[in-house]
């Protein structure tokens, strides 16, 4: 077979300067040309001629074949060899097949992968270099590229400007509608490309649907003012995981990468109302806070005097109930010596009451003896000295009245305090001097 190779180029070669020009051997008259130069362009009836003489060679045929057809030419054509016509065959049928299984290398660039089918069915994934397959009709491949991050707009075409109203119009939980506008980006899973290319029949418009869905679910759930403004990455991360929950259920072997709000805001037709009813909120809020800081200043303050008029009532409290106790308790003990000497024992109440009386009074010693008609006191002295003594005594004891001067205790004399009277004799009007004394 390989020997026939030669031939088969000699007899095909497009360099032979006699194609289209006849044969060479004498066996054909020359053909009728025009006059003129011979390095003209053959003709297309020559050239056909003189390709079916190589084929008639080619298959074992002798003698010029591109004749046997003219009217003047009846004999010539041999027929063809059996051998040779095997050879010819064999040779034709290996080169097709040669060039069938060739067709089945193809390669695979890095990020990429092939997906093989047999007979359109999912056979096996090819990954990155130069690989090989059954030929077509048999086995086929579909490559997918498993690196590139792509992305798609919701809302929006290009710019913020160009709305999509259908698609960035959603309904909130308090019944408000937000005009939403963001980006998702995903990528295929490294072994997801048959899932990508078999599970769904468009799978890039499902990702698109998908996360539309998952942000209408979402939105739908938050207040408008959640969604406007703290809420955003939180809006943005649940977004997120309901589109891959979604997709892993349709088996779309897509990985969802990241999901970017652009831009959330009431629709056009109410902002400049949405825009009051946000100064009138912020309003509200200083004035509620305002309010907070004065009632954080001043209730600690009224707590602070409240406590201290309820411990100084306490106090009084126990110091009138304190003096009424004791006050009860001498009296009860100095009922049994009043009832063995009573006038001894009112004599002696009636000197202790003086002595306190003088010792919270400012006092003038006054000699009745004298001659002296007029008398001087010194009111305005006395004043202030009796104010510097009460400011002491304060200092030095301020629940204890002020003690003006240290007790005088004046002269007994028999008739300085009237005796009181007693029933049983008439003797007991004036008390022995001894007695007194005790």
């Amino acid at each position: 077979m390989w020997e026939t190779m030669p031939r088969i180029i000699k007899l095909f070669n497009l360099n032979d300067p006699g194609w289209g020009r006849g044969n060479n051997n004498g066996s054909e008259p020359p053909p009728k040309r025009p006059q003129g130069n011979g390095d003209g362009p053959p003709d297309l009836d020559e050239v056909w001629r003189d390709f079916n003489n190589r084929i008639g060679s080619l298959f074992g045929r002798k003698g010029g074949g591109g004749g046997n057809n003219r009217p003047g030419n009846r004999g010539g054509m041999t027929p063809p060899s059996p051998r040779g016509t095997r050879i010819g065959l064999g040779v034709i049928a290996l080169v097709a097949a040669g060039i069938w299984l060739a067709s089945g290398f193809y390669i695979v660039q890095e990020g990429q992968v092939a997906v093989v089918t047999q007979f359109g069915k999912y056979k096996s994934t090819s990954q990155a270099g130069f690989q090989w397959r059954l030929p077509y009709p048999i086995q086929s491949q579909e490559i997918v590229n498993v690196s590139q991050l792509r992305t798609f707009e919701v809302g929006f075409r290009g710019g913020s400007r160009n709305k999509v109203l259908p698609e960035a119009l959603m309904l909130t939980t308090d019944e408000n509608i937000v005009d939403m506008q963001f980006v998702v980006q995903y990528r295929l899973r490294a072994d997801g490309a048959p899932d990508y290319l078999f599970q769904t029949r468009d799978p890039d418009e499902s990702v698109r649907q998908a996360s539309e869905t998952a942000m209408r679910e979402v939105v739908g759930k938050q207040s408008m003012d959640f969604v406007l403004y703290e809420g955003r990455t939180a809006v943005a991360t649940q977004v997120q995981a309901l589109m891959q929950q979604i997709l892993d259920r349709y088996k779309s072997g897509v990985q969802v990468s990241t999901v970017a709000i652009q831009n959330v805001q009431p629709p056009e037709q109410v902002q400049a109302a949405f825009d009051d009813a946000v100064k009138a909120g912020q309003d509200r809020e200083r004035q509620i806070n305002e309010g907070q800081a004065y009632a954080n200043q001043v209730v600690p303050l009224a707590s602070g005097q409240a406590s201290r008029m309820t411990e100084q009532a306490e106090g009084y409290k126990a110091k009138v109930v304190g003096d009424a106790q004791g006050n009860s308790s001498r009296f009860t003990s100095i009922l049994g010596e009043y009832e063995k000497a009573p006038l001894v024992m009112r004599q002696r109440m009636y000197l202790e009451s003086m002595q306190d009386i003088f010792t919270r009074a400012s006092k003038v010693m006054v000699d009745t003896k004298s001659n002296n008609n007029m008398l001087y006191l010194p009111l305005d002295k006395i004043m202030h000295l009796a104010a510097q003594d009460a400011s002491k005594s304060s200092v030095g004891n301020p629940g204890s009245p002020a003690l003006i001067s240290p007790p005088t205790q004046p002269p007994l004399r028999n008739n300085a305090a009237p005796a009181p009277q007693s029933s049983g004799s008439s003797n007991s009007n004036t008390l022995p001097r001894d007695r007194m004394s005790r």
